[in-house]
């Protein structure tokens, strides 16, 4: 039995930063990954797709330039072996350096293998026997594939295998309208392939307000995605050029079919009863205040733990953890303001409460809304679609929760963000000078238009 300080399992964007910090304490810690270090942000997620997402984007403004008065003859063509090329260099850069990174350090052992508990403070792995006063879960999570009638009888793709294909789709269908569909529908539709949506509830976007979930199906009609919501039934077939997609409303003569429904943990194979350590019903590890299990000595970071299927989220984790266990601090999960991104374009920043949220809170609350339309930025660049949203408390004047659907809305964001984690209320916001011409400038005019409702 080899013997460590700790033990971290899965080499996603938490447990790999905590790792490094205890090593430079001086710790001996043991690194387990199954697969690839850098978790799904690094090779199945965040990286490649904006990497896929910049390219569509590219296509798109090609297409779109005698708009600017730039005119490029003939059609633009897409050649997807180096999109699919460029995307993996990315993937492989950011993995490689993790690789060097850990290679580099004294105190860390890198194991590539299946980790399974024995017992709470005991794991097996390779064949091995490894022990550690401190264990940390970091195994993330993997695409969810329903009980669809014919579904195991097609060759469909999910959000992993879907960045791999290196020729075009002549139709895509997405069945699931959330965040991950919504990104790769827009994608391969400015790739040039035809693409339709199938979500079974009414709305897209399920998460977000009724305004903020039309405004971004009309986003993706406007360039010619069909979109189906409230469909009940779902059945696959193989047809003789690719896949029938039946529907309660409609019959889909699909190529490809994407399935993109929700991930699940990946906390089904580690033998977490040996352990005695506790999982909800969907299979996400309980944890308290501080990410510890019901089990002293082991903690779960990141996606297998159900509070933030983001990366930053999962590196917050991190932050956490560290700081309480190594820094003395008393950091807690319950202090985290959640914010997060939908990658379509023009994309959606989103933080803290939705209105919806807010009206059921109880509060006396205000609202302001104004459209990208009337935004200077928006206007001088050609992209107005979308809207500017902030919801904010009467009575303490402390800002609630925003969406910015619109040009840069990911980046505009963030000064809400800023506000919302340092306590600022509305008002002293409205003070601030920005910078014009920019989108940002505006937040201090959607401020001084908030409305009591």
């Amino acid at each position: 039995m080899k013997s460590f300080d700790a033990i971290v399992i899965g080499g996603g964007q938490a447990g790999p930063f905590l790792a490094a910090r205890m090593v430079e304490k001086g710790m001996k810690v043991a690194l387990i990954e199954r697969k690839f270090l850098g978790g799904t942000c690094v090779n199945a997620g965040c990286m490649p797709t904006k990497t896929l997402v910049a390219s569509a984007r590219a296509a798109y403004v090609a297409r779109n330039s005698a708009v600017y008065g730039v005119n490029i003859p003939g059609e633009i063509a897409i050649d997807m072996k180096v999109v699919r090329a460029r995307a993996e260099t990315v993937t492989m850069n950011a993995r490689n350096g993790l690789i060097g990174w850990f290679a580099g350090m004294d105190g860390m052992t890198v194991i590539y293998g299946h980790a399974r508990f024995e017992d709470p403070k005991t794991v097996s792995v390779n064949g091995e026997t490894l022990t550690a006063p401190r264990i940390f879960l970091n195994v993330g999570a993997r695409p969810v594939i329903p009980d669809l009638p014919g579904i195991n009888d097609i060759d469909y793709l999910t959000s992993t295998s879907i960045i791999h294909l290196d020729t075009l789709p002549r139709h895509l269908a997405v069945i699931g309208g959330s965040y991950i569909g919504l990104e790769f529908a827009q994608m391969y539709r400015r790739f040039g392939a035809e693409v339709s949506v199938i979500e079974h509830g009414p709305k897209l976007a399920s998460r977000e307000d009724e305004d903020i979930s039309d405004a971004i199906a009309d986003v993706l009609r406007s360039e010619g995605i069909d979109i189906h919501t409230g469909v009940s039934d779902i059945a696959f077939a193989r047809s003789s050029d690719g896949i029938t997609v039946a529907t309660d409303s409609a019959r889909i003569d699909a190529s490809h079919v994407l399935i993109a429904t929700g991930r699940k943990p990946n906390t089904d194979d580690l033998g977490l009863d040996a352990a005695g350590v506790i999982t909800d019903k969907h299979g996400y590890i309980t944890v308290d205040d501080t990410l510890a299990t019901n089990v002293e000595g082991i903690w779960a970071l990141g996606d297998c733990n159900g509070h933030g299927a983001f990366t930053h989220t999962s590196y917050n984790d991190f932050e956490i953890a560290a700081a309480n266990l190594l820094d003395g601090a008393d950091r807690k999960l319950s202090s985290r303001i959640l914010a997060y991104a939908l990658y379509i374009d023009p994309p959606l920043g989103r933080v803290g409460m939705t209105e919806k949220q807010a009206r059921a809170s109880g509060r006396k609350i205000m609202i302001s809304t104004r459209p990208m339309s009337r935004v200077g930025r928006a206007n001088e660049r050609g992209e107005t679609k979308g809207f500017m949203k902030v919801i904010a408390d009467a009575e303490t004047k402390k800002i609630l929760g925003a969406a910015i659907l619109g040009i840069e809305g990911d980046e505009v964001i963030h000064g809400i963000i800023d506000a919302m984690n340092a306590g600022t209320t509305y008002p002293a916001l409205q003070w601030s000078v920005p910078i014009h011409p920019t989108v940002s400038e505006l937040i201090p005019t959607v401020l001084g238009d908030l409305k009591p409702v």
